[in-house]
């Protein structure tokens, strides 16, 4: 450090002391990042925009790496003002080198520079977490005047080269960029594996060899900013993105091969072998729980259930534990573990009953990205256990204590998985769940009075990934939360829920979720004269989807296919007969199915019956305006109204 600029530090601490902002700016300095450099299609519908960003990844060996970056960004609103804080997250494995940064004014005046104790230290670690030494260092430049311009630089060094950084700059929307730049150097030995996606004419990658170093760099220049289209693929697959992989990599001197699906797996699997042993009292405890029990799949709802009943979740990320399992017998004696830990000690229980099984990592949560199979390297954030069956194969989720067996739903279901075996890896796909098994079947008995009032008794049966929700709601939420969640499903400006039931059911081929709810509906039919007016469709009615703005750029992305069903029967009060009934509608699309229609019964009452289902999946951009009708025609249906009315006096 220069004298100078000791001088500085000394200048900015008496400011300080003083309560005075630190004054950095000298006569004559050229301004740096002034706004008004920025190109208009830059700014516009932008809350920040990137001016500079450089990464530098240095491989120093199989098991080392550093990483330099330096980030500068103008920040134009409050939107924006999360590009004002950087944060740096490190561990047992990961040391930060040094982290440092200035704010410039609009016109690129600086206006102060951190100082050591601006520099703010946190643990991160999670809720459910005893095992854990992540933590991360935050530098704040945020101003309360707009727009600033933030210059943040930092290096770590991490000794787990299990996981290279991913280079994508752009990764929100309403970001523009002027220039990034990433620059891998690496040993010759070990070549550098990536994965270009998305990248402009001319931002390929350029390769050069500098003695017994391999270098690769890209850059990205005026990238304008993105703003997501309605039911578009997320921002992570619509920007330029470059996936980085090692060849060979070492954490804590266990060294693995990333190069094929086989070789990762082959490492998870060693890391984990001879850490499934359980005591003879345990093993005695499982022979007595299967004891008259012959039916396989039985067998290991037995197992999993008691996996349930004596262990709970907590989070393990020390070191080369988060991928090493505790032993099962520890597992066994604590009666706690994370995903890898009640996955192992699942596993060894099912061995110690005959039962062959194997432990599974996947990249867990809902519309997470999908693995890219042509790229093997760490895409996976959580564990399960397989178990091959006769006729099928079972999939366990060992970490919750009430899910329901075999059941996978929207956290890691429908997705590939690595499949950790002695021979090695093997991808494989968890079981996605159709439409007809994402299902809500709702019937409900309506009285309406002759003031429009209505009392409904509603049940409503929800399975596979529509009860997840729910299921989630009864396991942690009280009462009187669940009460104010119901409310907010029911979705109608003028409503009591005066007895609520919620009841699940795992004893199908499904979770099933029970909902019982008796209403009172205040003037939920418009008395106007001697008529009464009245939507049918009580409680499912579909919003219009968000109009297109200009040419859809994007493709049209279904993620949850399900199927619903409403049987709403409703007693008129006396008197009162039907004037106007909706005409039957059918609707037969690529995007689903729509059946709607009004029935008179021979009793007088009228009932009410529709059905849609819809797919998953992935359409063209210029399939958008048909499915904008196809909503909108469905949108249009379910409100529409019955007409009652009463002879005149």
């Amino acid at each position: 450090m220069s004298p100078g600029w000791k001088s500085t530090l000394k200048q900015l601490a008496l400011a300080g002391a003083l309560g005075l902002a630190p004054l950095l700016v000298q006569a004559g300095q050229p301004p740096q990042w002034p706004v008004s450099s920025i190109a208009a299609p830059l700014r516009q519908g932008a809350h920040a925009v990137i001016r500079q960003q450089d990464d530098v990844l240095a491989v120093k060996a199989a098991g080392r790496m550093v990483h330099t970056v330096r980030r500068v960004v103008t920040v134009l609103d409050e939107q924006g003002d999360n590009w004002g804080v950087a944060v740096v997250p490190y561990d047992k494995l990961t040391q930060v080198s040094y982290l440092r940064g200035t704010v410039y004014d609009a016109e690129g005046q600086a206006v102060r520079t951190l100082r050591p104790a601006d520099i703010k230290d946190y643990s991160n670690v999670s809720g459910a977490s005893l095992f854990e030494d992540n933590r991360v260092r935050v530098a704040d430049l945020r101003q309360p005047r707009y727009p600033y311009t933030a210059d943040f630089t930092y290096e770590y060094t991490s000794d787990n080269t299990l996981n290279f950084p991913t280079w994508s700059p752009q990764d929100e929307e309403h970001v523009s960029l002027e220039h990034a730049t990433l620059r891998v150097t690496t040993p010759t030995e070990l070549p550098l594996r990536y994965l270009e996606e998305r990248l402009p004419q001319g931002g390929a990658v350029t390769k050069s060899q500098q003695g017994s170093q391999l270098v690769y760099a890209w850059q990205l220049t005026n990238l304008p900013p993105l703003e997501r289209e309605a039911y578009s693929p997320p921002v992570a697959e619509q920007v330029p993105t470059v996936y980085t992989a090692p060849t060979a990599f070492e954490v804590q001197g266990h060294r693995g091969d990333m190069t094929t699906w086989q070789g990762l797996g082959k490492w998870e699997y060693d890391l984990n072998q001879d850490r499934a042993e359980l005591s003879p009292e345990v093993k005695a405890k499982v022979t007595a729980l299967l004891k008259d029990v012959t039916d396989p799949r039985q067998r290991v709802r037995k197992v999993y259930e008691y996996l349930q009943n004596s262990t709970r979740y907590v989070s393990v990320q020390l070191g080369i534990g988060g991928w090493q399992a505790f032993p099962a017998s520890t597992v066994a004696s604590t009666g706690y573990g994370d995903c890898k830990a009640l996955s192992n000690y699942c596993m060894a229980l099912l061995r110690a009953a005959g039962i062959e099984s194997y432990c599974a990592i996947i990249g867990a949560g809902e519309q997470r990205a999908a693995i890219r199979t042509s790229f093997p390297s760490n895409q996976f954030n959580h564990m399960i256990l397989c178990v091959p069956m006769p006729k099928d194969t079972v999939w366990l989720e060992c970490t919750s204590q009430t899910e329901a067996f075999g059941y996978l739903g929207s956290f890691t279901g429908g997705r590939h998985a690595l499949l950790l075996t002695p021979q090695g890896g093997k991808l494989v796909r968890t079981p996605a769940y159709a439409a007809s098994a994402n299902g809500q079947f709702r019937n409900a008995q309506v009285a309406i009075d002759d003031k429009g009032f209505g009392r409904a008794t509603v049940r409503t049966v929800s399975t596979g990934r529509q009860q997840d929700e729910l299921a989630q709601m009864l396991s942690a939420l009280p009462p009187d939360e669940q009460r104010k969640q119901a409310y907010a499903r029911l979705g109608l400006a003028a409503v009591t829920i005066e007895q609520s039931n919620w009841q699940r059911n795992h004893l199908g081929a499904l979770p099933a979720v029970t909902e019982r709810l008796t209403l009172a509906l205040p003037s939920y039919a418009s008395l106007t004269g001697r008529r009464l007016f009245l939507v049918p469709n009580l409680l499912n009615r579909l919003p219009p989807p968000a109009s297109a703005v200009g040419a859809r750029q994007t493709p049209l992305v279904l993620h949850l296919p399900f199927t619903d069903a409403d049987t709403v029967r409703f007693t008129v009060p006396a008197g009162y007969k039907p004037e106007s009934v909706p005409a039957p509608v059918q609707l037969r699309t690529a995007f689903g199915s729509y059946d709607a229609q009004v029935q008179v019964l021979p009793d007088g009452s009228i009932q009410y019956i529709r059905r849609l289902q819809m797919p998953n999946g992935r359409f063209e951009a210029a399939q958008y305006e048909a499915y904008e009708a196809f909503r909108q025609r469905i949108s249009k249906a379910d409100r529409m109204q019955l007409v009652l009315v009463r002879p005149e006096s």
